[in-house]
């Protein structure tokens, strides 16, 4: 793994532990993973830059060979934005995942995807999520790009009645989930060696609604691209969330460790298979150049 680092032009100092003890370690880190992601990077970094509060940048390349960590640096350096850049060699997002919470110091932790869009007040509707009582985390909804105030109205509604009746489970992926980072790391964090299927966002709210609850709000949503896929759906079935959801709390490990795992792996459904190969090589979809690191 490959730490770069440089100097950021607006003003965000570089991380470093003395700053994160006196007082940084209050605020926000987002790590966002990415393997040939080229097309959409430019697009999800400035979403973040604009966000109203201030937080730490964790971009993790998973062995992109597109070009794509050198548009993750520009487009920072562009910004202003302060951000870290590291080099993850073990295919898949567990892994990425895992090599950025190892770098983050702060209260609070975000997961994004690099094809996602995230409206200017992400980070404040979660810290206002993660403000109550026993909330551990927190699950954005998915509203389509170029989102209007008719999807952001009704997804929400959908999105209560799933929690109404299965409250014991996650309702939304990774490009939208936030954590308390000492409630993430009680409950083991993101580990390949426990588990590298898909469905990582699933299997690490699993472990964290042990240590407390998950927060849903109105306001608390982004935009993942809309976009053809070139691989088997990465769903669990209506069937398994169900057989999930009426198992015993006692029996839900060895439901996911055991009956879900062995059948995910059936599907060859290993957390690589989240990579996308049709946008491997394709141009970029702004105004940002090719030219990644700690900013």
């Amino acid at each position: 793994m490959l730490l770069e680092n440089v100097a950021s032009a607006s003003g965000h100092a570089p991380w470093d532990g003395a700053a994160a003890e006196s007082g940084e370690s209050r605020g926000w880190t987002v790590l966002l993973p990415f393997f040939n992601e080229r097309r959409y990077l430019a697009r999800t970094i400035t979403s973040l830059a604009a966000q109203d509060r201030s937080f730490r940048l964790i971009l993790i390349d998973n062995g992109s060979t597109d070009g794509g960590a050198d548009i993750a640096r520009v487009t920072c350096r562009r910004l202003g934005l302060a951000f870290t850049l590291l080099r993850e060699a073990r295919p898949g997002k567990v892994a990425a995942l895992a090599a950025g919470l190892a770098g983050v110091r702060t209260r609070f932790v975000a997961t994004c995807d690099a094809d996602s869009w995230y409206p200017r007040d992400y980070l404040s509707q979660a810290t206002n999520l993660l403000a109550a009582d026993g909330v551990v985390a927190a699950g954005a909804f998915f509203a389509g790009e170029g989102a209007n105030g008719e999807s952001v109205r009704w997804m929400p509604q959908r999105l209560r009645l799933a929690t109404l009746f299965m409250p014991r489970q996650c309702h939304t992926g990774g490009a939208g989930q936030v954590f308390l980072t000492a409630s993430l790391r009680k409950a083991g964090g993101f580990d390949p060696a426990r588990w590298d299927l898909v469905l990582e966002d699933h299997e690490i709210m699993h472990r964290i609604l042990k240590t407390g609850s998950i927060g849903y709000g109105p306001g608390f949503w982004c935009a993942p691209a809309v976009r053809r896929r070139d691989r088997a759906s990465i769903r669990w079935t209506l069937g398994e969330r169900i057989l999930y959801h009426l198992a015993p709390a006692a029996w839900r490990d060895r439901f996911f460790y055991g009956f879900l795992a062995s059948r995910l792996r059936a599907r060859r459904l290993g957390s690589a298979r989240l990579r996308e190969n049709p946008y491997h090589h394709m141009g970029v979809l702004s105004d940002a150049t090719p030219r990644s690191v700690r900013g």
